[in-house]
Parts: C-alpha cells; sequence; structure tokens
C-alpha cells in the first residue's frame, strides 16, 4: 500500500533573513506535525521602513507523510 502525504502552507517571519524565516516555519511546524519529508519555497516578502527591510517572510509548503491506520 502507497503512503499519502498532505501539504500544508506557512508563513514565517524574521527579522534576520528569509532563510531565518523559512526554518522558524518549520521549527513550529516540527513541533505539531509528525514526519515532514520536505519543503518548497512558494515566495519570499519584505516589510520595508525608511528604505530598510525591517521583516523578512517566507511563504513555504510543508510536506509530511500521513500516518496509515
Amino acid at each position: 500500500m502507497g503512503e499519502t502525504v498532505k501539504v500544508i502552507q506557512l508563513t514565517g517571519n524574521s527579522t534576520e533573513s528569509w532563510e531565518d524565516a523559512a526554518q522558524n516555519a518549520l521549527d513550529d511546524a516540527d513541533e505539531t506535525l509528525e514526519n515532514i519529508s520536505g519543503i518548497e519555497i512558494e515566495s519570499q516578502t519584505a516589510e520595508v521602513e525608511d528604505g530598510t527591510i525591517e521583516r523578512y517572510r517566507t511563504t513555504l509548503d510543508v510536506a509530511f507523510v500521513l500516518e496509515g491506520r
């Protein structure tokens, strides 16, 4: 029997970098999800104030394998 993979979309935030924002989202997902098998970056955006990036945002799809019955 094959496995079923579910994908959810999350947005992480960071004041450091887009990579850190992605890792923050993955860290939060890892606290509640089991069997995370991969991520795909969907978009990277930022809040800008006075010509400076204040907050990085990375939106990612998180894939995880559903447990069989």
